[in-house]
């Protein structure tokens, strides 16, 4: 693709972790009637897609993501009319509006499994995934769950066999091989495209379909103890089945019959798995989600490496996108530190592509120790140190007590420093990091070639990384330093004379650029070509 001719093309999706967002009715949570409030704060911003984490009803196992109900809105969260005002005061805003779809697994509590393990021929019998115990009576394969590695099989009494579940026992997975299952599902995508969303973020979408011979993973053979025990075995048998393209190609068809619906697609994949799920033109998912950022090292040739080996692998109809943030992984701050997060944004908003952000990292949010006593997520419970609760911590909008977030307690702990670190001290900060995403995100609003420009490695040497995009005569540099001492970019035979429009340190803008160019540490500068 050299054109635009796609609204998410140039999209920048802001995540927004509803539980944590902002809280209407001083419950602690945030819901939807919350997160309408803060609609303008996100047009301020400059994003205009909103990406928003499940809010259905939920026994909350593993808080939202086991489901009762896939076409209705839980009370903690609001009602459907809440999300239908939402629709249309976002759609009023000119800001495109993306679900999470949970297709892999339900709730044990959902009506469907409540049938299904009833009795072995309950017509809803095969719309999970059952089987007798292996010989020795122990679960029928090796496979593994991605919680805490445990025996992804549960045995079931009442019934005698065995069911699959991915993740937690709590959330039996859908057998996705049964014609029924997947038109109910295929339903329930119709079912909110009718009430207005612009698209879906499929959750877990690697694990949708499972070896129909039920054939034991391999073992990994670089494993040892201090690895995750998920990782013990290879998932060859579990996930990126062939079969999934076809699933999402019925989805495909579904979106295509309501205009220009986007589909999203998690995964945590190889560079050249996540781009084969883009599939055949107009049949696969749009943009499989590339996190390749998150787990690089933060190193200049890396990083350089990993920005040539995407493009070289996406197919020709392919649209790149990049993601450094989820609610799933430690946030950004954590992992590369304040300075170097400014760092992470400018190379994010200069790279080809679709952008996604997690909301709370354009004011600096940090993962948020959570006490023992405290703790809700339960792979933190079943992996020591793996919990995701530190980086879902409430949004940090002022210095009240309750950070603007809410007027009771937060459904988890703030920051210790969300009195200074938030949306209202940053405001009207020339400094802060909030204005850096704002004018990170007008600077590429205002040039189509940060956007879709060609992408040309001028040099890595040493932390230093610069780039060149070009499109239409317009031509930025780009230059990070991804250390903390002072570096010079010099260009020996090609030209970087032009004009400094950006900085990480919002400063040094209008400065001349000849020869070379001098960042101090921690730096990173777009200059504008003459």
């Amino acid at each position: 693709m050299t054109d635009l001719n796609h609204w998410w093309q140039q999209a920048i999706i802001y995540q927004c972790y509803l539980r944590s967002f902002n809280d209407s009715n001083g419950d602690g949570v945030g819901d939807l009637p919350g997160l309408i409030e803060k609609l303008d704060y996100l047009r301020r911003l400059g994003v205009d897609t909103l990406w928003i984490s499940p809010f259905y009803p939920s026994p909350m196992a593993d808080l939202g993501f086991d489901i009762t109900d896939h076409t209705a809105v839980d009370p903690l969260f609001g009602t459907l009319a809440d999300f239908d005002r939402l629709i249309a005061a976002a759609h009023q805003r000119q800001l495109k509006v993306l679900i999470d779809f949970v297709p892999n697994h339900t709730s044990k509590e959902h009506s469907w499994f409540v049938e299904s393990r009833a009795t072995r021929d309950n017509p809803r019998r095969n719309w999970y995934i059952w089987h007798d115990p292996a010989s020795d009576g122990g679960p029928p394969t090796n496979w593994r769950t991605v919680f805490g590695g445990c025996p992804a099989w549960t045995f079931d009494p009442q019934t005698g066999q065995y069911y699959y579940h991915t993740y937690l026992p709590q959330q039996p997975d859908l057998n996705l091989r049964n014609p029924e299952v997947q038109a109910a599902l295929l339903d329930i995508l119709r079912f909110w495209l009718e009430r207005g969303v612009d698209g879906f973020r499929i959750d877990a979408l690697r694990q949708l379909i499972k070896d129909v011979q039920l054939r034991n993973n391999p073992p990994n053979p670089d494993y040892d103890k201090q690895m995750r025990p998920y990782t013990a075995v290879l998932p060859v048998h579990t996930t990126n089945q062939p079969e999934v393209h076809t699933l999402v190609t019925q989805m495909r068809q579904v979106l295509n019959a309501y205009g220009e619906r986007l589909l999203l697609g998690e995964m945590y994949n190889s560079i050249e798995q996540t781009v084969s799920y883009y599939g055949e033109p107009g049949s696969g998912v749009q943009l499989p989600t590339n996190f390749q950022l998150m787990f690089r090292d933060w190193e200049a040739q890396s990083i350089a490496g990993l920005i040539e080996e995407y493009a070289a692998a996406l197919p020709s109809h392919g649209w790149p996108n990049w993601i450094v943030g989820t609610h799933d992984q430690p946030r950004l701050v954590s992992r590369l530190g304040a300075a170097q997060a400014r760092i992470s944004a400018m190379l994010l908003f200069t790279l080809r592509g679709t952008i996604g952000m997690y909301y709370g990292d354009e004011i600096g949010m940090h993962d948020v120790p959570i006490p023992p006593d405290q703790v809700l997520d339960p792979q933190e419970r079943l992996e020591p140190g793996m919990g995701r609760d530190p980086a879902r911590t409430p949004m940090q909008w002022d210095s009240s007590p309750g950070a603007g977030f809410t007027r009771g307690k937060p459904w988890l702990p703030l920051a210790e420093d969300a009195d200074t670190v938030n949306v209202a001290a940053q405001r009207d900060d020339p400094t802060a990091l909030l204005t850096l995403y704002r004018r990170l995100i007008a600077l590429r609003r205002a040039t189509p070639a940060l956007v879709l420009g060609d992408y040309r490695a001028l040099t890595v040497d040493g932390n230093l990384l610069s780039f060149v995009r070009e499109h239409a005569g317009q031509r930025l540099l780009v230059a990070l330093n991804l250390g903390s001492q002072a570096a010079t970019l010099e260009a020996g035979s090609r030209t970087i004379q032009g004009n400094i429009v950006l900085t990480t340190g919002l400063d040094r803008i209008g400065e001349r650029v000849g020869a070379s160019l001098a960042l101090r540490g921690d730096e990173g500068v777009i200059v504008t070509l003459v």
